[in-house]
C-alpha cells in the first residue's frame, strides 16, 4: 500500500475505470489517468479478455481507444473468441475502437519502427486507452536490455503527453523482477491455481503507484460478461461500514424458555453461535428465532444445506407460518449451494440482500458451508471475524449454526480458539442416550455482557414449535441415570432405576 497521491495543495490524479466489477474497489477508484500498467500472467489466465474487457468498457462510457496486438493470430480469429462475450460491441468498431497488428512492424523495423507505430496512431485516433497486447515480443525483439527499458520509457512520455492510460499484456515469470517492473505505474498478476481438483483464478496488486489498494490475492471468475473480481473479505471490511454503537436492548429468540435461560433474550446486534450434532435442532432454532421477523425487524434466512421449500415444509411441522412471512416480505430465504463458489462471492451476496431489505434478524445456517467453499482453510477465522463485525455494525442479529461431530457422549469437543473470537454467545445443543432413548439437551456456555443461566435444560421439538423444560431437574435425572416420566404434575425423576430380574442378586 502506497501513500495518498499528491502533496498539500495538489488536485488529485484523476481516476480511471477498469469496467471490471470489483476491481476498482481493490484500486481504492481505479487506475490513475495517463499511468502505465503491466497485467501479467501465464497463458490462459485472462489477460487478453481483460484488456479488450477494458477497452470496450472505456469506448462504451464516450472514449476512445487503441489495441495493438503482437501476437501471430489474426485479429478476426481472437475478436470471434470474444463475441460471446456480454462487454463486445461490434458497433464501436473501428469507430471508437480501433485494432492494429503490430508484429510485422516489430520484425521488420523493431522497437523503434513499433514505437513509431504506436505514437502515430494513438495520435490519429485520439485515443485515451491503449492496449498493447503482447509485451514479451517486444523485450524478446531488442537489442539490448537499454533498448528494451527506452522503449518503456518512451511509452511513458506518450501517457503523459497524450493523457492515455496505457496496459501492457505479458507471460508472467514468477515473482522475478524485470525492469518494466520498475518503470510502470503498476502491476497486476493474473493466475490460476488448482487445489486438489478444483481449478482457482486470482489476482495480486502487487504494485500500485500513487494510490493505496487492498493486497492479497483477490479470486476472480470468467464467464459469458468477462471478468468479475471479488475483493478478499477480510481486506474489504477490515473496518466495517459504520461504527458498532455496541446498544444494550435485547430481542426474543423465540423460544420462551430459552429467553428466561438469557434473563430476557439475545443481546441485539450480537453474533450467537449455536453448536451441536447432526439433527440435534439447530436449524430448528434458526427458524423459531426468524420466526419472529416483522416489517420493523425483516429477517433473512441464508442456509448452504436445505432448499427454501424444505425449510418452508419443516416449519410448517413445527406450526411456523414461514410461507407467510414470506409472502409479506418479512422474511427472505435464500438457498447458496456448495458447487464450484467463490467464498467472497457468497459474502457478497449475504452482505447485499442484507443491505436491500435493512435485515435486522439473521440466520445463517450452516457455518461448514463457508469452510467448504474456503480453499485455504485459515482465511476461516479472519473471513468470519470481519463478516462479524460488518453485520454487527449494521445492527444485525446474527444466529449461526455450527455442526458438531460428536453425535453422542459426555465428551463435547469446542472449538473453543476459533469459535471464541468470532461469536457473542454460543449455545450447545446435545444428544445424551439413556436406555435406548435419546434425549435433547440445551446449555447456554456465553453471553456477551449479561447474566445468563449456566445449567443443562432438557428441551422437545413438537408440534408446537420447541419447548425447553422449565428447570434442571429433568436434564439432571437424564445425566444421573434415571428414567423421567411426564405427567399432569409435570417432570419428575423415577425414585429407583429397574433392573432386570435377579439383577445384583447372591
Amino acid at each position: 500500500m502506497t501513500g495518498d497521491p499528491g502533496q498539500a495543495g495538489e488536485s488529485p490524479v484523476e481516476r480511471f475505470s477498469s469496467s471490471i466489477p470489483g476491481l476498482d474497489e481493490i484500486l481504492d477508484g481505479g487506475f490513475l489517468r495517463g499511468g502505465i500498467y503491466i497485467v501479467q500472467g501465464p497463458p490462459g489466465a485472462g489477460k487478453t479478455i481483460f484488456g479488450n474487457q477494458t477497452a470496450f468498457g472505456h469506448v462504451a462510457r464516450g472514449g476512445r481507444a487503441l489495441y495493438v496486438t503482437l501476437l501471430a493470430e489474426h485479429h478476426a480469429r481472437m475478436i470471434s473468441h470474444l463475441g460471446n462475450m456480454g462487454f463486445y460491441r461490434p458497433e464501436f468498431m473501428p469507430r471508437s475502437l480501433y485494432f492494429v497488428g503490430g508484429f510485422n512492424v516489430l520484425e521488420t523495423e523493431g522497437l523503434a519502427g513499433l514505437m513509431t507505430l504506436i505514437r502515430r496512431e494513438v495520435q490519429a485516433r485520439g485515443a485515451s486507452v491503449l492496449v498493447l497486447d503482447g509485451l514479451v515480443a517486444v523485450e524478446h525483439g531488442a537489442s539490448s536490455e537499454l533498448e528494451y527499458k527506452k522503449f518503456i520509457h518512451e511509452l511513458q512520455t506518450l501517457a503523459g503527453f497524450s493523457d492515455c492510460t496505457m496496459f501492457l499484456l505479458t507471460s508472467a515469470r514468477g515473482l522475478a523482477v524485470t525492469p518494466e517492473h520498475t518503470m510502470v505505474d503498476g502491476l497486476i498478476d493474473l493466475s490460476e491455481e488448482l487445489y486438489g481438483v478444483r481449478a482457482v483464478r486470482e489476482l495480486v496488486v502487487r504494485k500500485f503507484r500513487g494510490s493505496r489498494s487492498l493486497g492479497g490475492r483477490h479470486p476472480f471468475r470468467i464467464d459469458g460478461s468477462g471478468i468479475t473480481v471479488y475483493p478478499r473479505t477480510e481486506a474489504r471490511l477490515a473496518r466495517p461500514v459504520m461504527p458498532d454503537d455496541g446498544k444494550a436492548e435485547i430481542t426474543t429468540t423465540g423460544i420462551h424458555g430459552l429467553d428466561a435461560m438469557m434473563t430476557g433474550g439475545l443481546p441485539v446486534g450480537s453474533v450467537t453461535l449455536v453448536l451441536g450434532a447432526s439433527g440435534s435442532g439447530k436449524t430448528t432454532i434458526g427458524l423459531e428465532f426468524i420466526a419472529e421477523s416483522s416489517a420493523a425487524m425483516p429477517g433473512l434466512f441464508f442456509g448452504f444445506f436445505e432448499t427454501p421449500q424444505r425449510l418452508l415444509i419443516k416449519a410448517a411441522r413445527l406450526g411456523i407460518s414461514l410461507n407467510r412471512l414470506v409472502e409479506q416480505g418479512h422474511v427472505e430465504i435464500l438457498h447458496e449451494p456448495q458447487v464450484e463458489e467463490i467464498l467472497e462471492a457468497t459474502a457478497e451476496r449475504l452482505l447485499d440482500a442484507v443491505h436491500r431489505r435493512k435485515v435486522k434478524r439473521l440466520v445463517i445456517d450452516g457455518m461448514r458451508g463457508f469452510e467448504r467453499l474456503a480453499v485455504r482453510r485459515d482465511r476461516i477465522v479472519p473471513f468470519f471475524t470481519a463478516l462479524s463485525g460488518e453485520l454487527r455494525a449494521l445492527g444485525v442479529t446474527t444466529l449461526v449454526t455450527f455442526e458438531e461431530p460428536e453425535l453422542v457422549g459426555p465428551v463435547v469437543r469446542v472449538p473453543v480458539t476459533e469459535v471464541s473470537s468470532l461469536c457473542d454467545n454460543m449455545l450447545l445443543l446435545r444428544y445424551v442416550e439413556l436406555r435406548s432413548r435419546l434425549y435433547r439437551l440445551v446449555s447456554i456456555l456465553k453471553l456477551r455482557d449479561r447474566d445468563f443461566d449456566p445449567t443443562l435444560r432438557e428441551f422437545k421439538i413438537t408440534g408446537r414449535r420447541v419447548e425447553v423444560a422449565q428447570s434442571f431437574e429433568s436434564a439432571e435425572a437424564i445425566l444421573s441415570g434415571f428414567a423421567h416420566v411426564v405427567g399432569a404434575g409435570g417432570t419428575r425423576p423415577e425414585t429407583k432405576p429397574k433392573r432386570p430380574p435377579g439383577a445384583g442378586e447372591k
